[in-house]
């Protein structure tokens, strides 16, 4: 059987990933894609429980490298558990934040360093990267302003930050696209919604086309 495709979203709070993604899920299997839509951290029980440890509001005290390092549990244990399984069952999975988001985060924005918290996250992914990385470009400004306005999505720690942290996380993926270019692949998340989605939609369509070739 063919291997599957692993494409990852990225961006900061407020950019509209789990949008597009769902949008992009329909539309993927209406054409005859076997698609599978998931999320880190969690994705499968025990990255859940992990994830509601992470993001607590209650857990404020948390260091920056408990942090980093339950971001890489979490992680390994949905890649195996269910990621890897899907590549090769042939499906494409869209995931909503992967690697990048902790070398964004932790790495820059914690002032951890990059290559430190990429180190730690090697030996969780087994040298596991997506053939196709969404970055959804938005100001943090305008971001946490979508979110505030948004009663439905889920609170966390981290929408809790200071602008000047999520500034910092911006100019951190600022700062892989450049790393990774052939991988991430930047969309301007501030135009209306039906532009940015027609743009990842046709980026998308021809990365898969392409890996068929």
């Amino acid at each position: 059987m063919e291997r599957g495709c692993f494409i990852t979203f990225e961006g900061g709070e407020g950019a509209g990933k789990t949008t597009v993604i769902e949008r992009l899920a329909g539309e993927l299997t209406a054409a005859g894609h076997q698609v599978m839509v998931t999320r880190e951290p969690g994705g499968v029980d025990i990255a859940e429980q992990i994830r509601s440890v992470i993001l607590d509001m209650k857990n404020t005290r948390m260091d920056g490298r408990t942090e980093a390092l339950l971001y890489a549990a979490a992680r390994r244990q949905h890649l195996v558990e269910k990621v890897i399984p899907a590549l090769e069952a042939g499906s494409v999975v869209l995931c909503d934040r992967f690697l990048d988001s902790s070398l964004a985060y932790q790495g820059y924005a914690r002032g951890l360093g990059v290559d430190e918290v990429y180190t730690v996250n090697r030996f969780a992914i087994d040298d596991m990267m997506p053939e196709l990385t969404i970055y959804l470009d938005v100001s943090p400004e305008v971001g946490l302003s979508r979110i505030s306005s948004n009663k439905d999505r889920e609170r966390n720690r981290l929408d809790a930050e200071k602008l000047s942290f999520h500034q910092t996380v911006r100019e951190g993926y600022r700062k892989l696209l450049e790393q990774y270019p052939e991988r991430i692949v930047l969309f301007n998340a501030e135009e209306d919604h039906e532009s940015v989605y027609q743009k990842v939609k046709a980026e998308i369509s021809r990365r898969l086309t392409a890996s068929k070739g």
